[in-house]
């Protein structure tokens, strides 16, 4: 006989998380989840299914049968285009983008994401909204580089100069005039919001 083979994306019952489609269709967004009928409409309208780890219906099909490291730390959710095609060809009519964001959110959250760009650059993005009531581009991305890759940081900063010679970008940080508390009592408000629905 010989070596049995060893398969690397097996995963036995006592590994998965069997709360986690629960935890999902508790979230804002998630709660069409268990509606799904798996019948692949929303990755064959998904015009950028082909990039990703998981397409949008196993992601869903993962997502409720428990596996909650590989749905998290996959680079489905942030693929996604947003451009609804999944939601509007749904025989359901699941919002199929909307459990894209909860998942994007729980992401978030996950340690083991701390060091992932999409979910660093979601955070810096916010951060600067945050405290300038803007998109500060080039700032957002210097700090996500930092966090992430400070490395690639050197890599790219001579692209980063030609952009700057160009007047693509700017080394400013626009802020928002006006009062910018209001902008960040609308973010609180908006992630309270999030969190009592999500233990709700």
């Amino acid at each position: 006989m010989g070596t049995p083979q060893i398969l690397p994306n097996l995963r036995y019952q006592q590994n998965l998380d069997l709360g986690f489609g629960s935890e999902v269709v508790s979230r804002p967004g998630g709660e069409d989840l268990y509606r799904c009928i798996q019948c692949g409409t929303c990755s064959s309208t998904c015009p950028v299914s082909v990039y990703m780890q998981h397409t949008p219906r196993k992601i869903i099909a993962m997502t409720r049968a428990g596996f909650r490291e590989d749905v998290l730390s996959s680079n489905t959710m942030w693929l996604c285009a947003s451009c609804y095609s999944c939601t509007v060809e749904c025989p359901k009519q699941i919002k199929i983008t909307d459990i894209m964001y909860s998942l994007k959110r729980l992401a978030i959250r996950e340690p083991r994401n701390a060091r992932l760009p999409a979910p660093v650059l979601a955070d810096e993005f916010m951060k600067s909204v945050a405290a300038t009531g803007r998109s500060n581009e080039t700032w957002t991305i210097t700090w996500t580089w930092l966090r992430v890759r400070p490395l690639e940081l050197l890599k790219q900063a001579w692209l980063g100069l030609r952009l700057w010679l160009k007047g693509r970008i700017s080394i400013a940080r626009h802020r928002m005039t006006g009062d910018r508390r209001s902008i960040r009592r609308l973010l609180k408000a908006a992630g309270t919001l999030a969190q009592d629905r999500g233990r709700g």
